[in-house]
């Protein structure tokens, strides 16, 4: 998914738990907003603590701010975000890479933590 380059846009995008196992997360849901309809909605699993900066703490708060502000909706105690309509996704984050090392997440399954650096800070 990571280098697919869809020639049509789309509806509706879902990724139930496959985003647990990608490692640029942020990249990926930005590729998938871009890929929606004006009306489209992209709905997925997304386990935020998953996401961390370069020193290994969650990006947190900031993150979700940054997210809200790119139009994104997230629901943290159910582990969802979404969005509608069609957007160009640009988060202030540079994906460092990833450790599938991590062990179970909150469905109890392996899962991997994304490591990015804040370009802003």
């Amino acid at each position: 998914m990571t280098a697919w380059a869809p020639i049509r846009s789309f509806d509706l995008i879902t990724c139930v738990h496959g985003l647990h196992y990608v490692g640029d997360k942020l990249g990926m849901l930005a590729r998938a907003a871009s890929w929606l309809t004006d009306t489209g909605q992209l709905v997925g699993d997304l386990d935020l603590s998953s996401i961390r900066l370069a020193d290994g703490r969650p990006a947190g708060r900031r993150l979700t701010t940054r997210l809200h502000a790119a139009g994104f909706s997230n629901n943290h105690r159910r582990h969802h975000i979404s969005c509608t309509g069609r957007r160009d996704v640009d988060l202030p984050y540079t994906y460092l890479g990833a450790d599938d090392h991590v062990g179970a997440n909150y469905t109890g399954q392996p899962a991997v933590h994304s490591f990015y650096r804040d370009d802003e800070r």
